[in-house]
C-alpha cells in the first residue's frame, strides 16, 4: 500500500525554488517509490523499480532529472521513453509543472499523430529533456533529425508494456545510439522475464527496487459476472451500482464504436477512446472524460496505460482482456493513489477458461443481488466549451475564470474544471449557462484579446 514518507525538503540536493514549487502543487510528502529512489537517482545508480501506475514513479526518476540538467547545455540530457502518446503527454505535463522554477527548462514530447516536420523544427531548437514512444523516437534516429550523443539519463516507464507491445529491439537500438556511460533507470509494473532480459542489455549493477506490488488487491474489489448476455447486464450494473464515473474496456475498435453508439442511445453521457481517432480527440476524449462533462468512456487498451485521471470509480470488462498483464493494467484505472475502487468482468460460459486467472482471485457476481433502477441514466450536468487559446498565447485558468466571473456574470459554482493545452483551453460548465457563455465571448475578451469558442458535442 502507498504511504507518506519523508518531506522532501529531506534530499538535501532540492533547491528551496524547486520545495516552494512542489508544495505550492500539493506535493509535501514523498510517496515510498519517490523516497526509496530519488536519492540513488541523484547519486547516478541505475535503477530496476517495479511499482505500479499512481505511485508517485514519475516525480521519482522526474525530479532527479530536473534538477540535475544544465540549462546552459542546450543539447538533450534526459530520453524518457513510454509506450504510448498518453503517457508521453501526461508525463510531459508534470514534469512541466515542477520544472516551473527552472524557466529556461525545455521539454519536448515526440510521439506519432503529430507531424515529424514540426518535431524536427523544434529539436533543432535545442531541449533538455525528451519524452517520447519508441517508433517515434526511431523515426527521428533514422532521419537525423535526432541525435544522443550528449543524453546522460535513459528512463524507460511502464517498460512491460513496451515489450508488450514489441518494442524490445527498438529500445535496445535507441539505447545504442547513446553514449555507454548514461545512466538507466528502468520502472515497471511487473518482472517478466523480458523485462529481465532488457535490463541485463542495459543497466549496470542496478540497485533493485520493488514498491506498490500487491495494491490492486487490498484496494481494487474484483467481481466477475457470468452472463450470455452482455450488454443486458452491462446495463443492469450501471442502473445498479450508479457510478459517478465508469471506464469500459472492449479489445476491438469497432466494438468500442457500437457500444458507445448503444449506450448513448439509452441516454447516457459517454464518449469513446481508440486508435482511430486523431491526436486531438483522444486528447478531447480524456479531457470530457476527466471533466465529468462525459460521466462513461468506452476505449480500447490504449486507455489502459497512461490515463492520469483521478476518481474514476468503476471499471468494467466488456471484453476479457488477453492476458493477466493487460488485466492488471486495466483496472489499475481505479483504485489510485489513497483511493479504493471497483473493477467488473464479464464472460461468456465458454470463456470460462480463459477468465481462469481472473475467477480465482474475484468475488463471483449474481445478477440476482443487483438493486436495478431501470430509469437511471449516467448523464452530466456540464458540457465543455474550448477556447482557441493556450499556453502559447500566455493564456491561463486565472484569466479565464476572470473573465466567465467579472466579465460575464457567471457564479463560480457554474464553472468546474479548466485545462490549458498549448493552443486550445477547455472549460466545464454547467449546462445551463454555457450557451450564454459561448455567446458572450463573440464580444468579450479575455487579456485584451477575443478568442474564438465553441462547444465539444
Amino acid at each position: 500500500m502507498q504511504t507518506a514518507m519523508q518531506p522532501f525538503d529531506h534530499i538535501e540536493a532540492f533547491p528551496k525554488a524547486l520545495l516552494e514549487t512542489l508544495e505550492m502543487l500539493d506535493f509535501t510528502t514523498m510517496t515510498e517509490i519517490q523516497e526509496k529512489a530519488i536519492r540513488p537517482i541523484l547519486e547516478g545508480k541505475d535503477i530496476l523499480a517495479q511499482s505500479k501506475t499512481g505511485s508517485g514513479k514519475t516525480l521519482a526518476f522526474g525530479l532527479p532529472c530536473v534538477v540535475r540538467t544544465d540549462i546552459n547545455e542546450n543539447k538533450p540530457q534526459t530520453i524518457i521513453i513510454t509506450p504510448t502518446r498518453e503517457l508521453a503527454e501526461q508525463i510531459a505535463n508534470q514534469l512541466r509543472k515542477v520544472a516551473a522554477y527552472k524557466p529556461n527548462l525545455k521539454m519536448l514530447a515526440l510521439y506519432g499523430g503529430v507531424p515529424l516536420r514540426a518535431q524536427a523544427e523544434s529539436l533543432a531548437k535545442g531541449a533538455h529533456i525528451l519524452i517520447g514512444t519508441p517508433g517515434r523516437i526511431q523515426d527521428h534516429l533514422s532521419k537525423g533529425t535526432l541525435v544522443l550523443d550528449s543524453i546522460r539519463t535513459l528512463v524507460l516507464d511502464e517498460a512491460d508494456r513496451m515489450l508488450d507491445m514489441g518494442f524490445y529491439d527498438d529500445i535496445v537500438k535507441i539505447g545504442s545510439n547513446m553514449p555507454r556511460s548514461k545512466q538507466t533507470l528502468l520502472f515497471s509494473a511487473t518482472f517478466p522475464e523480458k523485462i529481465e532480459k532488457l535490463a541485463k542489455a542495459l543497466l549496470k549493477e542496478p540497485l533493485v527496487i520493488k514498491v506498490d506490488t500487491v495494491q490492486e488487491d487490498a484496494k481494487i474489489d474484483e467481481i466477475v459476472y457470468e452472463t450470455s448476455d452482455k450488454f443486458k447486464t452491462l446495463t443492469a450494473l450501471i442502473r445498479s451500482y450508479q457510478p459517478e464515473s465508469l471506464l469500459i474496456f472492449c479489445n476491438t475498435k469497432a466494438e468500442v464504436v457500437s457500444l458507445t453508439d448503444a449506450l448513448y442511445q439509452q441516454g447516457h453521457s459517454v464518449i469513446d477512446i481508440h486508435g482511430d481517432l486523431d491526436q486531438r480527440e483522444r486528447n478531447e476524449s480524456v479531457i470530457v472524460f476527466s471533466n465529468g462533462s462525459k460521466r462513461i468512456m468506452v476505449g480500447t487498451d490504449v486507455a489502459s496505460r497512461g490515463l492520469d485521471i483521478k476518481d474514476i470509480a468503476l471499471v468494467i470488462n466488456y471484453d476479457l482482456p488477453f492476458d493477466q498483464e493487460v488485466y492488471t493494467h486495466r483496472i489499475g484505472r481505479t483504485g489510485r493513489a489513497d483511493a479504493t475502487g471497483t473493477a467488473i468482468s464479464l464472460y461468456h460460459p465458454e470463456e470460462s477458461g480463459k477468465c481462469a486467472y481472473i475467477t480465482s482471485r474475484a468475488q463471483k457476481g449474481e445478477m440476482k443481488d443487483l438493486r436495478v433502477d431501470a430509469s437511471f441514466k449516467m448523464t452530466s450536468e456540464y458540457d465543455t466549451l474550448c477556447i482557441n487559446g493556450g499556453k502559447k498565447t500566455k493564456l491561463r485558468a486565472g484569466d479565464i475564470l476572470g473573465t466567465l466571473c467579472k466579465e460575464i456574470g457567471i457564479d463560480p459554482k457554474m464553472i468546474g474544471k479548466i485545462d490549458i493545452g498549448d493552443t486550445k483551453s477547455y472549460v466545464a460548465l454547467h449546462h445551463t449557462v454555457i450557451e450564454r457563455v459561448f455567446k458572450a465571448l463573440k464580444n468579450t475578451k479575455i487579456k485584451k484579446k477575443k478568442y474564438t469558442a465553441w462547444i465539444l458535442r
